[in-house]
């Protein structure tokens, strides 16, 4: 029971729901549902409307199953603990590139700078 299962991803652009369904061990129609719970699950179409995924979608399918399946989390347990995920994923990103926070900061100087020169001018 605690065995740790891996997933082996091919490598391509994108994936159609049933190689998806085979890759993740997950029902088509369990992927469709789980789409419409987890919004941040989104495929792209094709003209024909069919399914057409990315490998970031692929690995939140399988964080999803892992939090539903084996760590037995509700769907809204699953949502929020992805949301927490998500949100502590972007405060480490604010953490190791600050310098987009600088950046603005240094865009706004200038410009009261350039408009204080064009004052003394």
């Amino acid at each position: 029971m605690g065995k740790k299962i891996e997933f082996s991803i091919p490598e391509k652009l994108y994936y159609k729901i049933g190689e998806v369904s085979q890759i993740t061990g997950v029902e088509p129609y369990v992927l469709r549902y789980w789409e419409s719970e987890f919004k941040i699950i989104t495929p792209g179409r094709t003209n024909s409307k069919q399914r057409l995924y990315r490998r970031k979608d692929l690995e939140l399918i399988l964080e999803i199953k892992k939090l539903l399946y084996e760590e037995k989390f509700t769907i809204a347990g699953a949502k929020k603990k992805i949301q927490k995920m998500r949100t502590g994923r972007e405060k480490q990103l604010e953490l190791e590139f600050p310098e987009k926070k600088y950046h603005d900061a240094l865009l706004r100087i200038r410009k009261e700078l350039e408009g204080l020169r064009g004052l003394l001018n």
